[in-house]
């Protein structure tokens, strides 16, 4: 969620401080980039050589460098913004934002800003009691800032009560769900199976495909772009999927998605089977490696659990399902076959014809086509463009 994103973090004088560090190093793991603006006071609790080290940026402290001259145009920083995060938030700083006073470089660029404002506030226990605090507070949230409240424990002065900034994780996580809140699927929990199966033949050999798991990862990270949570269940890969909202789950055998699968699907509102779950595995595993011979060698195989199948005939009223299908001939027929077989609300159907398109490639041709067997053709893109695309039709459908 907080990836691409261009956070501007103000901090002011106060012990929390210290904790800054730490949020600038999730900011950055999230994949935001980070300019950092420092009160003069706030040097007293933490260097700014740290947090310009850490956020691979210079740290900003007065509107003018008195080594370089070099103005710092608190419009442009307002403007370059896509997030404001003040924390710590003293108590006097808080005092001048609710105010309007412009004092410094931080405050300029405050008053300045045309992106959300977060802030954390952190005071002893009186301060933040203090009549003028929560005044303070609450018309800073009036004007439109978005409140991380303080936490309750142990402050510097050593007495134990509010007034605790809350801990970078919980910043994060605040920041995180508030931009979620208005995305077309927030609150959705989606289910979503991805990369291939391997079917033990003996301990060093297996039968599998030649998918890489890299549509299911992008349709992973696209629903969680747009509020989703996400239960990722990941075949063999070495492609790795990172996101707040994403939690994966990786599995070998079709038996193991199978069983990962149902322990989701009762929660899950909508379920995408990208998977290219193996269709027979032996029927005997052999204990140890079968050595070569010169006779021929038969292996024989029985038929795997049906996941999608299974899943689209217990379904209820309320769960949206989706296929995917793989063909080299006959493509749109079997596609609709498929659709209607196996009760789904919409199949993503691709061509080993199409070049550029199926298994180890970054890119992609599909065409969607619905329960009322409509189809939408879509151009050859990358594959996170074409999650895109399936997304889009699954929000418009599925509503």
């Amino acid at each position: 969620m907080l990836k691409g994103k261009k956070v501007l973090l103000g901090v002011t004088a106060s012990i929390a401080a210290y904790k800054i560090a730490e949020l600038v190093r999730l900011f950055k793991k999230e994949g935001a980039s980070v300019r950092i603006i420092q009160t003069e006071a706030s040097l007293d609790f933490v260097a700014s050589l740290t947090l310009a080290t850490l956020s691979d940026n210079p740290v900003l402290i007065k509107m003018v460098d008195p080594d370089s001259g070099e103005w710092s145009n608190h419009v442009e920083l307002g403007l370059w913004a896509d997030i404001m995060v003040i924390a710590p938030l003293s108590a006097n700083t808080l005092a001048k934002m609710k105010s309007g006073e412009c004092d410094n470089l931080l405050l300029a660029t405050y008053l300045s800003a045309k992106c959300p404002v977060y802030f954390a506030p952190a005071m002893d226990l009186d301060m933040y009691k203090h009549p003028s605090t929560k005044i303070n507070i609450s018309t800073l949230q009036e004007y439109g800032n978005i409140l991380i409240p303080s936490g309750i424990g142990e402050l510097a002065s050593g007495l134990v009560g509010e007034g605790r900034m809350a801990e970078p994780s919980e910043i994060i996580s605040s920041i995180i769900k508030d931009l979620n809140k208005d995305l077309p699927l927030t609150n959705k929990k989606v289910l979503i199976t991805a990369g291939p199966t391997h079917e033990s033949i003996d301990p060093v050999r297996f039968i599998a495909n030649r998918s890489s798991g890299k549509m299911g990862i992008a349709l992973a990270i696209e629903a969680a772009n747009n509020g989703a949570l996400v239960n990722l269940i990941l075949g063999p890969t070495h492609l790795e999927c990172k996101h707040a909202n994403i939690s994966v789950y990786k599995v070998t055998t079709s038996s193991q998605m199978h069983e990962r699968v149902n322990a989701h699907f009762s929660e899950t509102d909508i379920g995408i089977f990208a998977a290219a779950v193996s269709d027979y595995k032996p029927d005997f595993i052999a204990e140890n490696k079968i050595k070569k011979s010169s006779s021929n060698l038969n292996i024989s195989l029985e038929k795997t659990v049906d996941i999608l199948s299974e899943m689209g005939n217990k379904k209820n009223e309320k769960q949206f399902i989706v296929g995917f299908a793989l063909e080299t001939n006959n493509e749109v027929e079997n596609a609709k076959h498929k659709l209607k077989r196996k009760n789904l609300d919409m199949i993503v159907l691709n061509s080993l014809k199409n070049k550029g398109a199926g298994f180890q490639h970054n890119t992609n041709k599909i065409s969607i086509i619905d329960k009322d067997n409509n189809i939408s053709n879509f151009d050859l893109k990358d594959k996170s463009e074409v999650a895109k695309d399936i997304i889009v039709k699954i929000i418009e459908l599925s509503e």
